[in-house]
């Protein structure tokens, strides 16, 4: 079996993959600090709050004003959500060429947002999650060694 990364904090080897860590991306014409700044800003797309939370000083901010339920979440956000957390990694790991050798070269483990704090993106800690953002990374990893023509070890054909 092919052992996993677990990762959640930006610390340490594996935290580039965090949606915390502090790879700025450019989407929808705009320059976001980070991915968890988009993801949380989409959840109110065209409104005040998404330029509020672009503009958050951390992504803990960012993200303590996503997960606001006195805002009201956009009507589609269930059917969305996973398209665009898609979208923010795919373009944290394009837009930063060295990380995304990172991210190929963790093939082929399994990524595992390791966390108590939720059991959609991350594992719920007990490996009862979806891991949603895991799989996200893993899928990006397989595209990202399909463009760079790499194999499993990562190593050029």
């Amino acid at each position: 079996m092919i052992a996993g990364i677990k990762f959640y904090s930006v610390n340490g080897e594996y935290g580039f993959l965090a949606n915390f860590a502090p790879y700025p991306i450019t989407l929808k014409g705009k320059t976001w600090p980070t991915s968890e700044h988009y993801f949380q800003a989409q959840k109110f797309a065209g409104t005040e709050h998404e330029t509020a939370i672009r503009k958050a000083k951390t992504p803990m901010n960012a993200a303590r004003m996503g997960r606001d339920r006195s805002k009201r979440l956009r009507r589609d956000w269930d059917r969305v959500k996973d398209s665009i957390m898609r979208d923010a990694v795919w373009a944290k790991f394009t837009q930063h060429p060295d990380i995304a050798m990172a991210l190929v070269l963790t093939a082929p483990a399994k990524l595992v947002e390791h966390t108590a704090n939720d059991s959609y993106w991350g594992d719920g800690s007990d490996g009862s999650g979806r891991n949603m953002l895991g799989r996200i990374l893993m899928d990006i990893r397989e595209q990202l060694k399909q463009d760079l023509e790499l194999d499993t070890d990562g190593l050029c054909q």
